[in-house]
């Protein structure tokens, strides 16, 4: 993947949307461009998990701007990707259309651990390199991340879902503070802390808030003379009384509160009061850096042989104990098959697909062998795979699905033409290293006209595998249920 010299980030948050643009210089990344829209997406959420339109439409205007700013980037240079809300949203695949026409870019929705993952790598690029081992937390809208780490590499990652956005319209409805409602909020987040306690508590030396929250707490702590350096906890106890004494986020008169973190102010403050005091916090420090910094840290390594999903695949190649000849077996030929398949172009992003399905398409045989490629599928569309995207998760669990068993079932699924060309592909090479040895196969050429597969291969070689050619003729007739036709021309 060739270099390219400017780089950005969209982070579609649940509380705000936020662009940022780098330039690259040799092995450093330089933030050139920041734009940030308070779109408030996870107070657009109806209690059935629906955006409402008022949401979506604040969304696609500021989606809109971003795209300005865009518009003479390639699609390598930007990473686009959506949190939380958008994880829960149940009509957010309806609104990711609509929005990755306006913005012009794919938008892919990240998981929990994902956005975990890329929160520490964007703290760690941001500060000296982190020798003792850190807790980082990350209030955002809907959700909360938090990570321990050591350098560049995080060693726990978890997502809880409680964020400001959703805190504050629940506890604090029109922005009403009370005592009994803010004891209600930190019970519910104490309560959400409860499955992480264990693993966190006591294995960092360094706390660290990376989001607009922390950013928000601390500048308040700091200016009104309730804190001198950073988030404490005896800060914390004296902005809970003043916030209950005021009892209104509207009435409040605090230096350093901007207007647009007021209706949040609330939610976010219980989260943090209550991480203290489940993780046994006694100060923490704001990070700079974040989220989409570290979306830009990771797209960066994309172009320098150190792409995270590579480091997935082979971690699960390990983990399920792949036998790793017959994988290699079946990527080679499996991406001959589709560079002829697909003929002329630039076809690295399926090339790429291709290779990580072939090289995981195995997996399952660890659950059992009886139907192996369900639970191949099973797992990669529900395993937390870094560098992975949903949208990619979900891909290749559609092609390991597909590439062996009765293709009825995929009716209605496998209905790309490109999945279907990486998908023929990859039933063929196995089909072909179905002994799972190194056999001599004879030369082959493959061709798509654009309504019928072709492959062409020597008679005498398909005389003497009967087997091989009634499992090809099998084949055809499997292809004919999806309204696909493939032909076995003998040379």
């Amino acid at each position: 993947m060739e270099q390219q010299p400017i780089l950005a980030a969209v982070d579609l948050g649940s509380n705000s949307f936020r662009l940022q643009v780098a330039k690259v210089e040799g092995e450093q990344l330089y933030m050139l461009d920041g734009l940030r829209e308070p779109v408030r997406l996870a107070a657009g959420l109806t209690e059935d998990n629906y955006l409402d339109e008022a949401a979506q439409q604040r969304a696609l205007a500021a989606l809109s701007r971003f795209a300005e700013r865009l518009r003479d980037l390639p699609p390598e240079a930007v990473r686009a990707v959506g949190t939380n809300s958008l994880r829960v949203a149940k009509n957010s695949a309806r609104f990711i259309a609509d929005a990755e026409k306006i913005l012009g870019f794919p938008i892919e929705v990240i998981a929990g651990r994902e956005e975990a993952r890329l929160i520490y790598l964007g703290v760690a690029h941001g500060m000296p390199k982190l020798e003792e081992q850190v807790l980082v937390m990350d209030i955002g809208g809907g959700s909360t991340e938090f990570i321990i780490g050591r350098g560049y590499q995080p060693i726990k990652l978890e997502s809880l879902y409680m964020g400001c956005v959703s805190f504050s319209k629940r506890f604090f409805p029109e922005g009403k503070i009370t005592k009994q409602n803010m004891q209600r909020a930190e019970l519910a987040a104490r309560s959400e802390l409860q499955s992480i306690v264990a693993d966190y508590k006591g294995q960092w030396q360094k706390a660290i808030g990376s989001s607009g929250t922390a950013k928000a707490i601390c500048e308040v702590l700091e200016l009104n003379g309730y804190s001198s350096s950073g988030i404490t906890r005896e800060g914390l106890d004296l902005l809970r009384a003043h916030l209950i004494r005021t009892g209104d986020v509207q009435k409040l008169s605090l230096l350093g509160l901007r207007p647009d973190r007021m209706s949040t102010l609330a939610g976010g403050f219980a989260i943090m009061y209550a991480a203290f005091d489940e993780l046994g916090i006694a100060q923490m420090q704001p990070g700079l850096t974040a989220l989409r910094e570290g979306v830009l840290y990771d797209l960066w390594g994309r172009f320098h042989n150190n792409d995270m999903r590579d480091v997935t695949v082979q971690h699960f190649m390990r983990r399920y104990h792949v036998d790793v000849k017959q994988a290699e077996r079946i990527v080679k030929f499996s991406n001959v098959l589709a560079k002829q398949f697909l003929g002329t172009g630039n076809h690295e992003t399926a090339l790429q697909t291709l290779d990580w399905v072939a090289s995981l398409h195995g997996i399952g045989i660890r659950v059992a062998h009886s139907g192996y490629h369900k639970h191949t599928a099973y797992i990669l569309a529900n395993a937390d795979m870094p560098g992975f995207s949903k949208k990619e998760q979900a891909r290749l669990s559609l092609l390991a699905l597909s590439h062996r068993g009765n293709l009825k079932k995929l009716q209605g699924l496998l209905v790309s033409s490109e999945d279907c060309l990486l998908a023929m592909s990859l039933r063929l090479a196995v089909l072909f290293y179905r002994n799972r040895s190194d056999v001599v196969l004879p030369e082959m050429t493959a061709s798509f006209t654009g309504t019928k597969y072709y492959l062409a291969m020597e008679s005498d070689w398909l005389n003497q595998n009967p087997l091989t050619e009634t499992a090809l003729q099998e084949e055809v007739k499997q292809w004919k249920v999806l309204g696909v036709t493939i032909q076995i021309i003998r040379k």
